[in-house]
């Protein structure tokens, strides 16, 4: 079995791995990649199995929780309230068992890690009529399948359509994981050498790009050598000056960067290396939305990139009953910057279908950034953007023309360009 760069004693790690489901695996077998992805909870029928054994047979009563799941007070009513979430979601059921652990299952109806991942029948709200489930309109602004080119000189390569765990909130439900009930996921993105061809082909001939992000799905189920093939080829591009590779395997899969043999790592090493000899780089943009997610795996994790010279990024979606709260949200970024993961952004939920339960108003986001902007360094506050529906790109979320807090419609205008006319986008706050 590969070995694990720890530098502690796993005594903090049996806190972690209490639930009753693992008393039997040992640390180093849960800190094992591999494990990690044989026991990964894949659909419904796991998931409740899962549930009927970290559960306790009464939910203890829990002051945090919404009104709406207060009537949740056994086992039975938490499992059966999940298979019906399952039912009505537009992404499938994929959690490593590192997330799991993490979840406090003592608190399942209002734990933020849990809200993310399982969703609840009980907690769903009706869509607003203005959500789509390609809200940003990917399709639309690609030339090739897989390539989505939205901005003059930035271009995203999705490599894949999985992903290490299925966000409830996922931007790219229209493709990304598993058939559901509610989405055929008919613009999956394999990944296969044809299709990248013709990305690469349409990057060459568009000397106006110079950023690339490579994500899917996830980068960390890029193949380590598909993941060597697509740096090695976008480098070589000489009007292509940065690379970002787009992954949350830090904060939902770490232990595999800590893993000295792991060739997906190295190979993400090797390129910010090879970049930075080029004068050009290539980094990882990660993904922690709650500091409980900061465990001290990912920690390490982190610690072992900045040692190796790799830039990673974050960026948060801020998600109702999360960390759409001042203490929860300056507590993450500083947890981030602490360990040398720049704080990038934290978007505005997109307006998409099937979760409009964790969507906030505008006007959380703007609260947020008031309070935080000023009281934690400048190089350390991230950007508050939002990325506008029907495919606007990203804006400060403050650089609104317009917002009618009494019918929840904001309105920001986007420069033409090349002579053609500005463009309006209206966002949408929760009904």
């Amino acid at each position: 079995m590969p070995s694990i760069c720890l530098g502690l004693s796993y005594r903090s790690l049996r806190a972690q791995i209490k639930l009753a489901v693992w008393k039997d695996i040992n640390e180093v077998d849960f800190l094992d990649y591999n494990w990690q992805v044989a026991n990964t909870i894949q659909g419904k029928d796991k998931l409740a199995r899962f549930l009927y054994a970290a559960l306790p047979e009464d939910i203890p009563y829990d002051e945090d929780a919404p009104e709406s799941l207060r009537h949740i007070r056994t086992r039975d009513m938490f499992v059966q309230d999940v298979l019906g979430g399952i039912s009505l979601a537009p992404m499938s059921i994929r959690i490593t068992p590192h997330i799991m652990s993490v979840i406090d299952w003592n608190k399942p109806l209002s734990d933020p890690v849990r809200r993310q991942f399982i969703p609840l029948r009980s907690t769903f709200v009706e869509d607003h009529p203005k959500l789509q489930l390609d809200s940003l309109n990917e399709t639309g602004t690609s030339p090739t399948p897989g390539l989505v080119h939205r901005y003059h000189d930035k271009a995203l390569f999705l490599a894949v359509s999985v992903c290490p765990v299925y966000c409830r909130f996922c931007t790219r439900s229209y493709s990304v994981g598993g058939p559901t009930e509610e989405v055929s996921k008919k613009s999956a993105f394999p990944p296969t050498r044809r299709r990248w061809e013709r990305m690469f082909e349409y990057i060459e001939q568009t000397p106006q790009l110079s950023d690339i992000v490579v994500s899917g799905g996830d980068g960390y189920y890029i193949p380590p050598e598909h993941l060597t093939t697509i740096t090695e080829r976008l480098l070589a591009i000489p009007h292509i000056r940065r690379i970002q590779v787009a992954s949350k395997g830090l904060a939902v899969c770490p232990s595999r960067i800590l893993t000295p043999e792991d060739e997906w790592t190295k190979a993400l090493i090797d390129a910010s290396k090879t970049a930075k000899q080029m004068g050009k780089s290539v980094a990882l943009h990660t993904h922690f939305n709650h500091p409980a997610e900061m465990t001290w795996v990912s920690r390490l994790a982190a610690q072992k990139l900045y040692e190796e010279g790799v830039t990673v990024r974050n960026q948060t979606v801020l998600l109702r009953g999360v960390n759409d709260d001042v203490k929860t949200m300056k507590t993450l970024i500083r947890m981030l910057a602490d360990n040398n993961i720049i704080p990038y952004y934290v978007y505005q939920g997109d307006m998409v279908s099937g979760v409009e339960d964790l969507r906030t108003p505008l006007s959380t986001i703007l609260e947020i950034e008031r309070h935080i902007r000023g009281s934690i360094a400048g190089f350390a506050t991230p950007n508050f953007v939002i990325d506008l529906p029907g495919g606007g790109g990203k804006r400060l979320a403050a650089s609104y023309e317009t917002y009618d807090r009494s019918t929840g419609v904001s309105t920001y205008v986007v420069p033409g360009s090349g002579g053609s006319k500005d463009k309006v986008y209206e966002y949408h706050d929760p009904l």
